[in-house]
């Protein structure tokens, strides 16, 4: 069933909410980075308000689907959306990021923040540690059922496109296929931006769509910010039960606040008070 146009105005209503708690928390930190968690704003309301088979109430469930983050400095608009879903009080986050003894560290930690289901800091690292979850989980199934996959949880592991550049990531590519992992779901945040600049100028990663194709993964290339587009993506994915699916989430970095949008600078840089206020202004609801 496609999703309802009243589900896809919810869901940008709660993506707004999302990059104005990230606008509140990064000017309230005084750092951290900006670009890619208005960025990928939307991806993570779809995920935690429609997708994503989890409970707020109990993160420990056994039958939850695994959220994966591998490129742990976008954290703002992961803390940002588990806090618009009940994980935690937003005002603790806002008050919290970035500082000492805090539990939402400047990099996802699972040591001070338990929910989390890694830690992440060093780029390339994700997907290698989504696809081991995701196979441990199928071994599981094996030698509990004798062979009968009964489990339904998925993982989903979010790679920005600048890691892309890591070789570690190619090598769980070659993984996840062959051993034909169905319950993994990865999305590239394709905004084309890295601390250093342009992707393209850096390192150029195109051909990304066919890069992947090569490795015989179910892909999808879509507008990241059309709730209608990740809908039919990943609900096409699901239905891959022998094949990885990676789908290639094109994005502006820093959405929606014009003064930030398509700006390499504003990929590690959190906005001072002013602008911040500017930002939020410009994101009322």
């Amino acid at each position: 069933m496609s999703i309802s146009q009243e589900k896809i105005k919810q869901l940008k209503q709660k993506a707004n909410e999302i990059r104005r708690t990230v606008i509140e928390t990064l000017v309230n930190a005084g750092s951290g980075h900006t670009a890619g968690p208005l960025g990928t704003a939307d991806i993570f309301a779809y995920l935690f308000f429609h997708a994503l088979n989890h409970d707020p109430k109990k993160p420990d469930w056994s039958e939850r689907d695994r959220l994966i983050v591998s490129n742990g400095h976008i954290c703002p608009v992961l803390y940002a959306a588990m806090a618009q879903a009940g994980y935690f009080p937003v005002r603790d986050l806002i008050k919290g990021l970035r500082k000492f003894g805090s539990p939402f560290q400047g990099h996802p930690q699972r040591k001070f923040l338990p929910v989390l289901e890694t830690s992440s800091g060093p780029l390339g690292e994700g997907l290698s540690q989504a696809a081991g979850m995701a196979l441990a989980e199928r071994m599981s199934d094996i030698r509990r059922f004798d062979g009968c996959l009964t489990s339904s949880k998925l993982f989903f592991c979010i790679l920005s496109d600048a890691e892309l550049q890591e070789g570690n990531i190619w090598e769980a590519i070659m993984f996840a296929n062959k051993e034909q992992l169905g319950n993994l779901i990865a999305i590239v945040d394709r905004n084309k931006i890295q601390i250093g600049g342009f992707t393209e100028k850096i390192m150029p990663l195109e051909p990304l769509r066919e890069k992947w194709e090569a490795f015989n993964w179910h892909t999808a290339e879509i507008n990241g910010h059309d709730f209608q587009e990740l809908d039919e993506a990943i609900s096409a994915a699901k239905e891959f039960s022998t094949k990885p699916s990676v789908i290639i989430a094109h994005t502006i970095p820093g959405k929606s606040v014009k003064e930030f949008e398509n700006k390499p600078e504003w990929h590690g840089k959190a906005p001072n008070k002013a602008e911040g206020e500017r930002a939020l202004v410009e994101l009322k609801i």
